[in-house]
């Protein structure tokens, strides 16, 4: 059907001049020249323009791959799950088909958002004490983020292969081919990619297999420059198209995974085949909050991302936010605060609404909202930890904890099409490399998001926290149509916010980013760099950020480096930290006839169109 798909080179040469060949830019267009000068429209900073589609990722290879795809007459559903197989393959210390991944998508035959959950599930012997050792003490961080125990039922794949069936023209087969190609052919190491290795090659040493497949012939680590090729990973994309979804839940690589997990050397876990068997992706209703004339969409629980991006936003509203000039003491006091606010709600409420309850129409109210900012002092900061609210219908119980190791390593991507079909993925193996365990001969990794609970499950009164592991299936109350029939395990609560902005019923903007917990608030600086201050998306991306998280400030090197700045918030009170660099946001602006795609300096990444 789509025969230019099966001939997705990977040998893609990373050249201006190419990106206008591959796009199909017309050089006889005088705009179109520009796009090719420039490599981005008018007013623009660096984003790419294009017309018909765009795709956005934080890895060459599965940018390109996504763009041949829109090219060859796929749709947005239909690139977006070629680009995630891609990067099984050239990101595999971010995502995978051994780990989770949400979905917020706008499609435009209906105008429906929709949302999926591919999120990873506990197994059904999981239980609350699970991280804690014989003698009652909680095991240390590092040790349970190595082996089976922290391995979650992988999602991506069954999220994938629902949202080609439901919304795409692609078979898996084919939206396997370019991941197949690319695992049997070699692509060239880059320096990230062999960044992140050096960081983590040590704490695989008890894995022989994934030793193996980040080494060399002569045993050392691979480096910058090396070509790595994944042949076992190839042959498992192969029977994955042969077979579908069922060899992986329930055939020979199901197994596997299953071996893989109970009897790791490093710690084994609890993981059984059932639990493959009964895990199913599920389609839930979207977040939705209302910010200056525009509807911004996110996924909902077992995701804390949109609703407390949506709280955050109607707390900047009332706060009159908009008027502050970027960067200014006035504008991060009301920054940091409201992220504050919103992260006391979101420690203390949110987990797997499946199996807690969550308040969060009561978080989203906008009364509730009202009175939360009257407690933001415009000349003072508030003590942190700052207490949470109560909202409507919320539980009883005491305020819970931040998470704050969780996952940094995922990656978000994002796609448009010619249709204007738009979908916004976050994908993740939880930290960097998971569990540490590739899966003996299918060549990809399994994920540690199970880490992702508060190993602290219980609080003072001995009661569970929302987001405590738990073992079991329970009905899956919060799914829309036939899943809410069925049973699952319980979720962990994520913070990753795939984010969907529409104006008057037409989308104008798509965005997410890595960076675990501060993902809602690297979310949150980019969408009101773009609503409030007026910058195209690249120029929003590449602006310093501020985040909160019911704790110190954190602000990037160049509001660092303002001593003017820091010096009025730490009058204020504000404990003001410099940090790294963090997120990488991988986002497209809707504008009129035009798409703007824009990817994150912060990371590698590629945004292209045509």
């Amino acid at each position: 059907m789509f025969p230019r798909l099966a001939a997705v080179s990977v040998a893609w040469l990373a050249t201006t001049a190419f990106a206008a060949a591959a796009t199909g830019i017309d050089e006889t267009d005088p705009e179109d020249r520009r796009v090719i000068r420039d490599g981005f429209g008018p007013g623009a900073t660096g984003a790419f323009q294009g017309r018909q589609g765009m795709v956005s990722s934080a890895s060459y290879h599965a940018t390109m791959a996504g763009l041949e795809t829109l090219r060859a007459g796929g749709n947005a559903y239909d690139a977006a799950a070629v680009v995630q197989f891609v990067l099984t393959l050239t990101e595999p210390y971010a995502s995978g088909i051994g780990g989770g991944l949400f979905v917020v998508a706008f499609d435009a035959g209906s105008g429906e958002v929709i949302t999926i959950d591919g999120r990873e599930e506990a197994p059904k012997d999981f239980h609350p004490d699970v991280f804690r050792r014989e003698d009652g003490s909680l095991m240390p961080f590092q040790a349970r983020r190595i082996g089976g125990l922290s391995v979650g039922v992988p999602g991506t794949l069954a999220a994938i292969a629902h949202m080609l069936e439901t919304q795409g023209t692609l078979t898996l087969a084919e939206a396997l081919e370019p991941a197949i190609r690319l695992a049997h052919d070699g692509f060239i190491i880059t320096e990230p990619f062999a960044r992140s290795l050096a960081s983590h090659y040590a704490r695989m040493r008890n894995h022989p297999e994934s030793i193996r497949l980040f080494s060399r012939p002569d045993g050392t680590r691979l480096r910058e420059g090396d070509l790595f090729r994944n042949p076992d990973l190839g042959r498992t994309f192969e029977l994955i198209a042969s077979h579908g979804i069922d060899i992986f839940y329930r055939g020979a690589i199901a197994r596997d995974i299953v071996d893989a997990v109970r009897n790791d050397p490093v710690q084994p876990g609890l993981l059984r085949l059932e639990d493959l068997n009964n895990y199913r992706p599920v389609r839930r209703a979207p977040s939705r909050a209302r910010y200056r004339g525009h509807d911004v969409y996110g996924m909902g629980m077992p995701s804390s991302g949109g609703p407390t991006l949506g709280l955050m936003l109607h707390l900047l509203e009332e706060t009159g936010f908009h008027e502050k000039p970027f960067g200014s003491p006035d504008s991060l006091h009301r920054l940091f605060e409201a992220q504050n606010l919103a992260f006391a709600d979101r420690n203390r409420y949110m987990g797997d609404a499946d199996f807690v309850d969550v308040p969060v129409d009561g978080i989203l109210d906008r009364d509730y909202a009202r009175a939360r900012a009257r407690l933001i002092d415009g000349d003072r900061a508030l003590e942190t930890p700052v207490d949470h609210g109560r909202p409507q219908d919320a539980p009883g119980g005491r305020q819970g904890r931040l998470n704050s190791k969780e996952g940094l390593s995922t990656t978000h991507f994002t796609v448009v099409d010619r249709h204007r079909n738009v979908v916004a993925v976050t994908t993740t193996i939880e930290q960097h490399f998971g569990s540490g365990s590739v899966v003996p001969g299918r060549g990809f990794l399994l994920n540690n998001e199970l880490t992702d609970f508060d190993a602290e499950a219980r609080d003072g009164e001995g009661n569970l926290m929302p987001n405590a592991p738990e073992g079991g299936w329970k009905p899956r109350r919060t799914a829309l149509g036939d899943d809410s029939r069925t049973e699952g395990g319980k979720r962990p609560r994520s913070s990753m916010s795939p984010t969907l902005v529409v104006r008057d019923g037409e989308p104008v903007l798509a965005l997410g980013s890595p960076g675990g917990s501060r993902i809602i608030g690297i979310t949150l600086n980019v969408l009101l760099n773009v609503i409030d201050h007026g910058m195209d998306v690249q120029e929003a991306i590449n602006a310093p950020r501020a985040i909160a998280r019911n704790g110190p400030a954190e602000v990037e090197a160049p509001f660092y480096r303002n001593r003017n700045l820091i010096s009025e918030l730490r009058g204020r009170g504000f404990d003001v930290r410099n940090a790294e660099a963090f997120g990488s946001v991988q986002a497209v602006q809707i504008d009129g006839d035009w798409l703007l795609g824009a990817a994150d300096p912060r990371r590698e990444g590629l945004a292209i169109g045509y």
